[in-house]
């Protein structure tokens, strides 16, 4: 599918619009004067986002389908009504990959950041040196950068999106820089092997004209590259690293010369990795290091990225996105540096396959936690599957507690909580809902 295939249909209707990827493509595409609806299961900040902006958003499976073109996530069964519907209408059914594809299409520079994490993070910090150094841009966002949202729009030169590894999606962009943060294995449910999803990243590496890789993931390195980056190996390193608090300055270093020195304004060194893939793409579109400086510098976070949102009897109740191993180990010890107490950590699986097929990996990461609570799974587009199950990962933790209910969380955690501790509650799912529903 090309732009000029979607300026051909009458009207665009989204199903699944309140997803954050889908409502940000609902709000570029208004914003380029077509006429644009869609229905979502329930109620979100992101469909009362969407009527702010002028788009009818129905909850519900029941609405009628005008629109010659309709548009669908991979989280939409087959047993939808409209989706059905749609098809016996024989409407033109798209997905959102596909979409976004053609979107991307039109802009003249098209930056696509890729991985298993830190997609969000990246993305919103080169939007950000776009706009310090005044280049027009438009940026499509998995998460809700804490000024620009979702989606933001100053120009149609620069595009910057996420390109989500899941069913491939990210195979529909060819963009001039495309960027691999890393290569750790997820999405078990469409990767039956670690080989099978390298090669898709290495697939989406040849879509790019230039690719920027993190030279510290052995596999994402020897992907053919234009730039790499990392805290160790790379063409643009991070030196002489400074914590205040889980807070990092570091200098950046192009290829072993110093050039500039940055300080960050978001918590953990992960964001230090974050930040020098987005310093390398910026190099690679012709952004001086100090323009590179005073946009990162700007960047004051992401929603559900480390976000305190409130306190729990008195301590700081902090929400964080993370629901792979490797996140939930990184945001742990991040927490733990700047707690005095302990950390009560809550996490909430997400989806059967991923607990199931990296059971070891969760095992591990969540064993350094004092006695963890399990929240019930956010099964998202599976069935229930014991060996996925959150009753199975909490049996599998000796010191854990497997909870259901924002009820009894609240209960448990008022029993437990010290007058220096943190709570910190991960997941992709519907936890961060609860966690605010439980704060002061």
């Amino acid at each position: 599918m090309n732009f000029a295939e979607i300026a051909s249909f009458s009207g665009i209707y989204f199903i699944g619009i309140g997803g954050v990827s889908m409502s940000a493509l609902a709000c570029c595409l208004k914003d380029k004067g077509f006429a644009v609806r869609g229905s979502d299961a329930q109620e979100s900040s992101f469909t009362q986002m969407l009527r702010r902006r002028g788009i009818p958003v129905h909850i519900g499976e029941d609405e009628e389908i005008f629109e010659d073109l309709v548009v669908v996530t991979g989280a939409i069964l087959p047993s939808n009504r409209q989706l059905r519907s749609a098809g016996e209408q024989k409407k033109r059914v798209v997905t959102r990959a596909e979409l976004l594809g053609a979107v991307a299409g039109e802009f003249t520079h098209v930056v696509s950041v890729a991985g298993c994490h830190g997609k969000t993070t990246t993305s919103c910090m080169l939007a950000h040196i776009l706009r310090a150094c005044q280049r027009p841009f438009t940026c499509h966002i998995g998460g809700e950068d804490l000024e620009l949202g979702n989606y933001f729009c100053d120009g149609g030169e620069y595009f910057v999106t996420e390109a989500c590894e899941f069913k491939r999606s990210f195979l529909e962009l060819k963009s001039e820089i495309g960027v691999v943060l890393n290569c750790d294995r997820d999405h078990t449910d469409c990767y039956k092997t670690k080989a099978e999803l390298l090669q898709a990243y290495r697939e989406f590496a040849a879509k790019s004209e230039m690719a920027v890789v993190n030279a510290d993931d052995v596999h994402a390195r020897s992907i053919p590259h234009a730039l790499s980056f990392g805290l160790h190996n790379g063409d643009i390193r991070a030196t002489s690293l400074r914590s205040d608090r889980e807070i990092y300055s570091f200098t950046v270093e192009e290829k072993d010369i110093p050039v500039v020195r940055i300080r960050l304004n978001v918590i953990g060194v992960f964001n230090v990795m974050n930040a020098l893939a987005a310093y390398a793409c910026a190099r690679l579109l012709g952004i001086t290091p100090e323009e590179i400086k005073r946009g990162i510098e700007y960047f004051h976070g992401v929603r559900r990225r480390f976000e305190r949102v409130g306190t729990f009897c008195g301590v700081p109740l902090v929400c964080d996105y993370a629901h792979h191993p490797r996140e939930i180990a990184a945001t742990l010890f991040t927490a733990q540096h700047i707690c005095e107490g302990k950390v009560r950590l809550v996490f909430q699986p997400h989806t059967f396959t991923r607990t199931r097929d990296l059971m070891d990996d969760f095992i591990a990461a969540l064993s350094k936690a004092d006695a963890p609570v399990i929240y019930s799974t956010y099964a998202a587009r599976e069935a229930y599957d014991f060996a996925g199950s959150a009753v199975r990962l909490t049996g599998m933790l000796p010191s854990a507690v497997y909870i259901s209910s924002p009820e009894r969380l609240s209960a448990y955690l008022k029993r437990e909580i010290g007058p220096k501790d943190m709570v910190l509650v991960l997941g992709a799912g519907n936890i961060y809902d609860v966690a605010k529903s439980i704060r002061d």
